[in-house]
């Protein structure tokens, strides 16, 4: 493991892991081996994890003073390895009482944050603490589970000195969305990877000073998400939200049916909105309570004759990132939009889905982007839902490109179940059942209000390499109003993949 030597001569050590951008991690306990946090859930496949051991745990060095524990002197570990590893600014990750470290090192060096990540974290550096009835709340949710009695009474039976070490056992099972095997054997480790004696040192008289953080923060210009688990009792999904207050561009996430370590909990329900919130190139908006995850490039728009935004819409299993060779090429004229649907790439996953769904999904996504008269492109199941929002939401779309749509007419024979393969999957496998049941039975008034399309629509084709029927796709564009069919030879069903150039020379000649 490398190592770097500290402001007061201790020899920290760090472990790297991942690739991509850096993000500096901080353990929380408080003072526990990172060992626990492992690669958080698959974050590292999105940056490369630089986690701190602190002073005292795992490979660090026991520091001369025991005093240097305390979270306020630990800044300087920080501020240290950023040193060391020659970083102008860095992402920052602190997860629960490193929550409390994080926050202090924003706030002593503002300017040395690029974006900052709180996991599930402790609030004391900002004077935000939980009450024994928020505790109690959250404990309850749990009272379903054979296991609650006695882990409750176990719970109740605490004091306000009881050792650490004693009561972290006690708490554990309320610290997990699920007390299964796994959290188990998570929690398993906490007893053997904290340093207990440095515990009581962290939360020393004078370690914190809210008001003055606070204060400290205003100057803070960095983006800040806030991660909370919906059972989690410290802290609260209320509580996380005063905490993102405390910083002014502070966003809060609640991930359900998760508690204090929610990678733990699900894996994917974490890292999609940290690895949106981490990449620069990807904003986030939130729809019907739905957070979707988006790419923007190209020139703002300016005037009322400049070129209408292109917003790209992708296809079952796929993401806006499957658009990027495109939308680079209309960027170079255009503002382009290249969405990520519920259910795919780093867009939450809330269950519920559909061909109405993707449509008022994408409708909600352009009002919240203030965009109207946009050429939509959509390819697959994206073009489905981009059709049946042109029938219903003629004033957001000023013009039409369906890529190897659905007819809209039932299949022959119908799809049967699909079993989802055992390797992960890029979507929620949901969809699939959703949407092929309404393409074995789609609603008859989605072809039958065709007629309703009045903007101009290119229905672009794969050819006979495609594993659709082309006929049914020749005869949709003679059923709007305004439209044109266009067969790509050797397109396949992902025409924009196999023939990109074509495919853009299609839509400069439509006029996108």
């Amino acid at each position: 493991m490398p190592q770097f030597t500290t402001y007061d001569g201790t020899e920290l050590s760090y472990r790297i892991r991942g690739e991509g951008e850096p993000l500096v991690v901080l353990p929380g306990g408080p003072m526990r081996d990172a060992a626990y946090l492992g690669d958080l859930g698959g974050l590292d496949a999105h940056r490369t994890l630089i986690v701190l051991d602190p002073r005292g745990t795992g490979r660090s060095a026991v520091p001369a003073d025991p005093a240097s524990y305390r979270c306020d002197r630990q800044v300087a570990d920080v501020e240290a390895l950023r040193a060391h590893l020659g970083l102008e600014r860095i992402d920052l990750l602190g997860h629960s009482a490193s929550g409390n470290l994080a926050t202090l090192y924003a706030a002593a060096h503002p300017g040395r944050i690029r974006s900052l990540v709180l996991v599930t974290p402790g609030g004391r550096a900002v004077g935000v603490g939980v009450t024994d009835e928020e505790w109690d709340k959250a404990a309850e949710v749990f009272a379903g589970e054979p296991w609650y009695p006695q882990a409750r009474a176990a719970l109740d039976a605490l004091v306000p000195d009881t050792p650490p070490r004693q009561a972290v056992p006690v708490v554990m099972p309320f610290a997990y969305g699920r007390w299964d095997e796994a959290a188990r054997a998570h929690a398993a480790g906490a007893g053997e990877q904290t340093n207990w004696e440095a515990v009581r040192e962290f939360y020393g008289d004078g370690a914190f000073d809210p008001e003055a953080t606070r204060a400290a923060l205003r100057a803070l210009d960095a983006p800040v998400l806030v991660l909370a688990g919906e059972y989690d009792g410290g802290p609260t999904p209320a509580k996380a939200g005063e905490i993102a207050a405390c910083f002014p561009h502070g966003e809060v996430v609640v991930q359900p049916a998760a508690g204090h370590f929610p990678w733990v909990d699900d894996a994917g329900d974490f890292v999609r909105p940290l690895a949106a919130f981490l990449d620069p190139g990807v904003r986030t908006v939130t729809v019907d309570g739905v957070r979707l995850a988006y790419r923007v490039s190209g020139p703002e728009r300016r005037g009322p004759r400049s070129a209408p935004p292109v917003v790209l819409v992708h296809g079952r299993g796929e993401s806006g990132a499957d658009w990027a060779g495109i939308a680079a090429e209309l960027a170079t004229e255009r503002r382009v939009y290249a969405v990520d649907l519920r259910g795919h790439g780093l867009s939450d996953r809330p269950g519920h889905y559909g061909f109405g769904v993707f449509r008022d999904e994408l409708a909600g996504f352009l009002r919240a982007l203030g965009l109207t008269g946009v050429t939509v492109v959509g390819h697959s199941m994206g073009a489905g839902a981009a059709c049946l929002l042109a029938q219903r939401e003629p004033r957001l779309v000023g013009r039409l490109v369906l890529e190897e749509p659905p007819a809209f007419v039932p299949l022959d024979p119908p799809r049967g179940p699909a079993e989802p393969p055992e390797e992960p999957v890029a979507l929620d496998w949901a969809v699939v059942g959703a949407t092929d049941a309404e393409l074995n039975d789609p609603d008859p008034a989605w072809r039958e209000e065709l007629g309703e399309i009045s903007v101009p629509t290119l229905i672009v084709g794969g050819g006979g390499s495609s594993h659709l029927p082309q006929a049914p796709l020749a005869e949709l564009a003679e059923l709007v109003q305004d439209g044109m069919f266009l067969t790509i030879k050797g397109g396949g069903h992902l025409v924009h993949t196999n023939r990109p150039e074509k495919f853009l020379a299609a839509l400069w000649k439509f006029g996108v």
